[in-house]
């Protein structure tokens, strides 16, 4: 762990009040607006969970205390002084270490680039910093962010913090970002989805995550996987936070942002629209035999909330297997990953995570025409697929087969990303919502998929869900 500040020689104060307390960028930006609390001491109180809770949960790869400090101190000022930027003024927040910001280290989970310091800030984190948002720090992810497990052998894998007694699995790459979700280290995070990385973390660890639309958000400044399939996406505990940190990283004013919010326009209209008269599909009996009995308990419950509040249920049968999308996916991922990581990979000397390495190295199998034809078929197959869901809004499924895995227990030449992988291969967009614990009080993630360039119908159908659901953050 990276520290930037004198943890041991400052004495980070926190208010009483707030202690456990899961905040949200609405309440926060509220009660900074009335007075009621500023920013400087809502990033204390974070700074100070993260000092004392990280050395279990191990979320983070560094945290800026010195900076933080700094930032959340000029927003004070700001906001003083009336010039608040919006309702992202004051919120602090934690990007994956993929994430370039100038002057900064960017692991990307690896040995090999932890001196490797930011030329420059990427377009996303410009925008969230633009905003007003205070960067608490970097989170850990897989190495190069490949791997849907969140597992990295040799920069550390977070622990999930829904159980305190066992090694869990957060899910990945992103997956010191929905750990620090999770075990309120920070009040939102950033992620990237190329094969379920922000969804598969989210559901692991009970937080909600948007895959987006590809070429949506901007990529420039963060490390590439895949240029095919690459996505930039916000991770939140809730969808209104989830929303607001969308429209930052899409480029929205704040003052615009305002506005959406106190008329319930744009998006945050979408969120009270209800599922009323939308046909959504379900997963058939084939790929309900991949998942357990309590992920399929919690999908069957909210299908059933969904009817009852007037949605049309079908089932849905994919004119391509899940299963072979998902195995078209990895290898698209693990052909372009060689191409931007296969020269450190193929060098002993470098300490490279031995499971990332194999799948990386597993591009060597195919030939430029081999390569050539797997793009073409994705091309051909997405048209075909979106034909096939002429007649539906939206599909959902489980965001896992599964709740979280035993760390020892991960089979590491098995994607878990059966239901996430696929949309990406279709260019669909994609959110995973948490439906509550399961039987061994750990998170169920359900995900709704949209058409390209649909975010608002996912995000719709994830309100209607998120709105029967207790949430599992209240204090």
């Amino acid at each position: 762990m990276q520290f930037r500040g004198k943890v041991g020689k400052k004495k980070i104060r926190i208010m009483p009040q707030h202690d456990n307390k899961f905040h949200s960028i609405e309440e926060l930006s509220r009660s900074f607006q009335e007075g009621d609390i500023k920013p400087s001491e809502i990033t204390e109180f974070y700074l100070k969970n993260i000092v004392e809770k990280d050395t279990e949960i191990q979320c983070y790869q560094e945290i800026y205390i010195e900076s933080a400090t700094i930032s959340s101190k000029e927003a004070d000022k700001a906001l003083l002084s009336g010039h608040r930027l919006g309702p992202f003024h004051g919120i602090p927040f934690v990007l994956k270490d993929i994430y370039d910001v100038q002057g900064k280290i960017t692991t990307s989970g690896s040995k090999v680039f932890t001196k490797k310091v930011a030329e420059t800030t990427s377009t996303m984190a410009k925008r969230l910093l633009a905003a007003g948002g205070i960067l608490l720090g970097k989170s850990k992810t897989v190495e190069f962010a490949f791997g849907g497990w969140g597992t990295n052998q040799n920069m550390g894998t977070p622990w999930n913090p829904w159980d305190e007694e066992n090694h869990r699995i957060c899910g990945g790459s992103s997956s010191g970002s929905a750990a620090a979700l999770a075990s309120n280290l920070a009040v939102c995070a950033t992620g990237t989805d190329t094969g379920g990385s922000v969804r598969l973390p989210a559901g692991f660890c009970g937080v909600t995550g948007l895959k987006v639309t590809k070429d949506l958000l901007s990529t420039k400044g963060i490390t590439p996987l895949s240029h095919t399939l690459d996505t930039p996406g916000p991770m939140a505990r809730s969808l209104l936070d989830l929303v607001v940190m969308f429209e930052v990283l899409k480029g929205t004013k704040g003052y615009e942002i305002d506005q959406k919010m106190i008329s319930s326009s744009g998006l945050f209209e979408d969120l009270k629209k209800g599922v009323s008269g939308l046909r959504i599909g379900t997963i058939n009996e084939k790929d309900r035999s991949q998942c357990s009995c309590t992920v399929l308990q919690q999908y069957d419950k909210i299908l059933g909330m969904l009817e009852n509040q007037g949605a049309d249920i079908a089932e849905f049968n994919s004119p391509i297997d899940y299963h072979d999308m998902s195995q078209k996916t990895g290898d698209i991922i693990s052909i372009e990953a060689y191409s931007h990581h296969g020269y450190l990979c193929e060098n002993e000397n470098n300490i490279v995570d031995q499971n990332v390495k194999q799948r990386i190295l597993h591009a060597k199998d195919f030939s430029t025409k081999q390569y050539v034809k797997l793009l073409e078929d994705r091309k051909a197959n997405q048209q075909i697929f979106l034909d096939s869901m002429s007649s539906f809004d939206a599909l959902v499924t489980p965001t896992t087969t599964h709740e979280a895995t035993l760390i020892e227990e991960v089979n590491q030449e098995v994607s878990p990303g059966h239901f996430t992988r696929p949309f990406n291969y279709t260019g669909m967009c994609a959110l995973s919502v948490p439906i509550g614990l399961g039987e061994n009080d750990l998170p169920v993630g359900f995900q709704i998929a949209a058409r390209p360039n649909d975010e608002k119908m996912a995000l719709r159908i994830g309100a209607e869900v998120e709105s029967s659901v207790p949430s599992i953050f209240e204090s």
